[in-house]
């Protein structure tokens, strides 16, 4: 076989978005920017930026992340290239996109301000420029295949946390409601969960306060490795 490239071949832009979700407890969020110059400036975005010939694509996406967050100990994977020829508007520009989890605080909402880029809940997502809602249905898919194959919470919850907090995490991810009784039974069995004697009252209308609950994170980290199937009905 014969593969030779001439010189208009490379011809061709390279750039990284990256879908990046967050939980603050009641809400799974989705991470957007405002498109400042053209083409679609004013629009929404994925965090996204131009990749040099000479860069790593999961390097640059990286960096771009902790530039936003100030942050970049969170998990992230590839998700996928879009390539389509007509993507955007301004020239064959091909997308290796990512996706990452990260666990929403105060200092991550404080590097946010007076910038672009803001948290949206991910069942009330705006239109997005390009075809970034593409990118971001695509990682909605993969997100819940990881739900369903490895334990998240680990990445998105607080280090304390109430079991009503990781089934609304789970119902998020997974777009559907779960059984109460079925999804902590097995929530439980599969014994990933510490008690820590602690209890909080999620809301002022709550009869009794909840049981704080934390990650064994030995055992944590094996399923994250190995993974298990983990049905959630």
């Amino acid at each position: 076989m014969r593969v030779e490239f001439r010189e208009e071949d490379f011809k061709v832009a390279l750039a990284t978005s990256v879908v990046l979700y967050g939980f603050d407890g009641e809400d799974l969020k989705l991470l957007i920017a405002t498109k400042s110059n053209e083409p679609f400036a004013g629009a929404n975005v994925l965090p996204s930026v131009k990749v040099r010939p000479d860069e790593d694509t999961f390097i640059v996406a990286k960096e771009l992340m902790r530039r936003i967050t100030g942050r970049d100990d969170w998990p992230v994977e590839i998700l996928n290239a879009f390539s389509d020829p007509y993507r955007n508007p301004s020239g064959r520009v091909v997308n290796i996109a990512y996706y990452g989890t990260l666990r929403l605080d105060d200092n991550v909402h404080y590097n946010l301000q007076r910038s672009e880029y803001r948290w949206v809940k991910v069942n009330d997502l705006p239109p997005l420029a390009y075809d970034h809602a593409d990118i971001v249905e695509y990682s909605r898919e993969r997100l819940k295949r990881r739900v369903k194959r490895r334990p998240i919470g680990f990445s998105l919850l607080p280090q304390e946390f109430t079991l009503n907090q990781i089934q609304s995490l789970y119902e998020q991810a997974l777009g559907k409601s779960l059984d109460k009784r079925n999804f902590r039974r097995k929530l439980l069995k599969s014994e990933l969960l510490l008690e820590t004697g602690k209890t909080v009252r999620s809301s002022p209308r709550a009869k009794r306060p909840s049981a704080l609950f934390k990650f064994d994170e030995k055992k944590y980290r094996t399923l994250s490795l190995k993974g298990y199937d983990f049905v959630y009905q």
